[in-house]
């Protein structure tokens, strides 16, 4: 992430795919990591598959129906393709749902399963805020009638919340570690904003995303902080 800005100036936008490809591979590998050492490798696994093939899914039924997200269509810059979503796209669910679990379980914990399952959709979707705008812009994907959220049409947030929230009913992910999964999801906060705001020319889905995303980070460090038990 760090590096793909200095990538770009040095190749051109030619890079940019290949970039967000590695960068994708790289924080999911980080996240199994994280996950294996807690978990094992058969639950990691499972989470794994189960939320990149929910997430692959939802991509195919999203694109190709508009449901839930609005009518948008992947366009060929991300390759390889699988029946027209890219294949780093479900390996993107997986990077960030876990420190979204991560920050739902140091906030609220798992006692209340179903408010868990919601704030951990609403942690997924607010890295949505500085995503969509940017990948709209790099040409990754298109919509069909753009919105009110630079360009973006409000009813894809509400496809993320419903959609995030499916696949960790469906996962039902067991207590997540939570302090580097927290560092994991304050990393990407911390760079989207930077990038958004420097490099890519994009403030006002930067702004947006940094309070929304930066909030709830907040309220997960401040948990972790104190130490208490979920």
């Amino acid at each position: 992430m760090i590096s793909l800005p200095i990538l770009r100036w040095i190749a051109g936008d030619l890079v940019v795919p290949l970039g967000v490809v590695v960068t994708v591979v790289i924080q999911a590998a980080a996240v199994v990591c994280v996950l294996t050492g807690v978990w094992g490798w058969r639950q990691t696994l499972l989470t794994l598959i189960t939320v990149a093939a929910l997430g692959w899914l939802i991509e195919f039924i999203g694109s190709t129906t508009g449901f839930p997200f609005s009518d948008y269509h992947y366009t060929d810059r991300l390759q390889p393709q699988i029946n027209g979503v890219p294949a780093v796209i479900p390996l993107a669910w997986f990077m960030m749902l876990p420190p979204a679990w991560a920050v739902a379980y140091r906030v609220i914990g798992m006692k209340h399963r179903l408010a868990f399952v919601a704030l951990s959709a609403l942690a997924f979707t607010a890295w949505d805020l500085f995503l969509d705008p940017q990948m709209v812009g790099w040409g990754f994907w298109v919509w069909s009638n753009p919105g009110g959220y630079f360009g973006i049409p409000w009813v894809n947030f509400g496809g993320w919340i419903i959609a995030s929230a499916f696949i960790t009913l469906v996962a039902r992910p067991p207590a997540p570690p939570t302090h580097p999964l927290l560092l994991i999801y304050t990393i990407t906060w911390a760079l989207m904003t930077i990038g958004l705001f420097v490099f890519w020319g994009l403030p006002g889905p930067a702004l947006v995303g940094s309070i929304a995303m930066g909030s709830l980070a907040v309220l997960a460090w401040r948990a972790e902080r104190r130490g208490e038990s979920v």
